[in-house]
């Protein structure tokens, strides 16, 4: 299965409004910029963020983003959910209603052989991003790049 760049940009952004502190609204063009990202479509996935409960927006010179709930309270499959969408990645099709075998006893079966594991399959992938928390994402950045939090506070705070 193949994301959206938009999820990177958003699971990102989620570790940077954590480190630029809890009360700092960030903009989206702030945001962007760390990243060398276009801005608008950051944007797009920061309102999905929001829609979804991730991160509030406020709006004004002063206004921003933030975080609405402690990284550790959201999943990567919340992020995952709030910028592609829930819809399952694989969707049956039930192409053996059509051509020749259409009709044969395989055809008529209640499910779907391909259909069921295809199912397994996301489930124990949904499954794995849901039991894996934002907080501990930017545990292992912080233990990897120990000073990227201080130097994006530092950007952040230069004019």
């Amino acid at each position: 299965m193949k994301m959206s760049e938009g999820v990177e940009w958003a699971l990102h952004s989620c570790v940077n409004l954590a480190w630029s502190g809890p009360d700092r609204a960030v903009s989206a063009a702030r945001l962007a910029a760390w990243h060398d990202l276009p801005a608008a479509y950051l944007n797009k996935q920061l309102q999905a963020l929001a829609r979804a409960g991730i991160v509030t927006s406020a709006p004004g010179p002063r206004g921003g983003f933030k975080l609405a709930r402690p990284l550790a309270a959201v999943s990567l499959m919340d992020v995952v959910a709030a910028v592609e969408g829930p819809e399952e990645a694989f969707r049956c099709a039930e192409i053996r209603q059509q051509g020749p075998g259409a009709g044969a006893p395989a055809a008529d079966a209640a499910d779907c052989a391909i259909a069921h594991a295809m199912a397994r399959a996301e489930l124990a992938w949904r499954k794995a991003l849901a039991a894996q928390n934002l907080d501990e994402i930017r545990q292992q950045a912080e233990r990897q790049a120990p000073g990227a939090p201080a130097r994006l506070r530092a950007w952040l705070a230069a004019p």
